[in-house]
């Protein structure tokens, strides 16, 4: 193996040599697997398709039914919601008990690839939204600012990130379990501009009560605005703690996942996006009947 290059990558074939070096120089004093157990909550939208969103969401709902007040004491909303496909990388325990009732898992992956016995909390995205908010997550972070183009990220968009699950193959997954009593399914874009309602909706899937004080402070605590100002709890700094100290690469990046704006979609380069209709038209079309994702979201989410 060849060991980290000691920067952040320029190209895909450098990102790999890190990632490798990375998950290779992986201590395990702490790490240990997830120990599944019935009821577990696991937050699996697919990258950039407002997971963390669902986890604070999710966290909060919990810790203000179990004690009244919200929580931001944490360096990492995904300590709070530990993540399988990085817990080696960090040296997490899977199991380590969490702060309130249920327990909750950050995923992005399709249902066939969690535990049985789960409820499952899942937002979809259009897939051009999320090739751009990607691009912009890793564009100076595991990329060298300005080294990797728009048209030379679909190879990375289309590997899924950690866990290697793509878009298609997610987005199907779930579209297909969208009435199955233990999912919590609409789009992102559907829960973001109607987060009181969809915190009301999580609240009751999770079995938990809120009074409307208690559910107004879920909705002020999960607003871009809110998040942004945390914007330190929400920039995977366990990953970036590791990265220091493996790879060599200073702490000193925007890793946020919570920007000030949103990502456009009609940024991304035509020939990406006609590969992006290519396969959606080949893939999701037949299996769904829509022949778009503003189509499928519309049959999705509340009138």
């Amino acid at each position: 193996m060849t060991g980290p290059l000691g920067r952040r990558a320029r190209n895909l074939e450098e990102l790999g040599i890190n990632m490798g070096a990375l998950m290779e120089s992986a201590p395990q004093q702490h790490f240990r697997p997830l120990e599944p157990q019935p009821g577990d909550v696991y937050i699996t939208c697919w990258a950039k398709s407002g997971t963390t969103m669902m986890q604070q969401m999710f966290h909060q709902i919990r810790m203000i039914a179990a004690t009244g007040a919200g929580d931001m004491d944490f360096d990492d909303i995904s300590r709070m919601t530990p993540w399988a496909d990085t817990a080696v990388m960090v040296d997490l325990d899977m199991n380590i008990a969490q702060r309130a009732a249920p327990r909750g898992f950050k995923s992005h992956q399709s249902y066939e690839n969690l535990p049985a016995g789960g409820r499952y909390v899942v937002t979809l995205r259009d897939p051009k939204e999320t090739y751009v908010s990607f691009y912009r997550f890793f564009d100076g972070w595991h990329i060298e600012r300005g080294s990797l183009s728009l048209d030379e990220f679909f190879p990375l968009w289309m590997a899924g990130g950690p866990g290697g699950c793509d878009y298609f193959t997610h987005l199907l997954s779930w579209y297909a379990r969208r009435d199955a009593p233990d999912t919590l399914l609409y789009s992102y874009r559907w829960a973001a501009k109607n987060r009181a309602a969809m915190i009301a909706r999580m609240a009751d899937f999770l079995g938990l009560s809120l009074t409307p004080e208690q559910a107004a402070l879920v909705e002020e605590m999960t607003s871009r605005e809110f998040m942004h100002a945390h914007h330190d709890r929400f920039d995977d700094s366990m990953i970036c703690r590791v990265m220091e100290e493996r790879l060599g690469i200073p702490d000193d990046a925007d890793s946020t996942k919570v920007q000030a704006v949103g990502s456009d979609a009609g940024v991304i380069p035509p020939a990406i996006a006609a590969q992006i209709d290519a396969m959606w038209a080949e893939r999701v079309l037949p299996a769904t009947g829509h022949a778009d994702f503003a189509s499928l979201a519309a049959a999705i989410d509340p009138a």
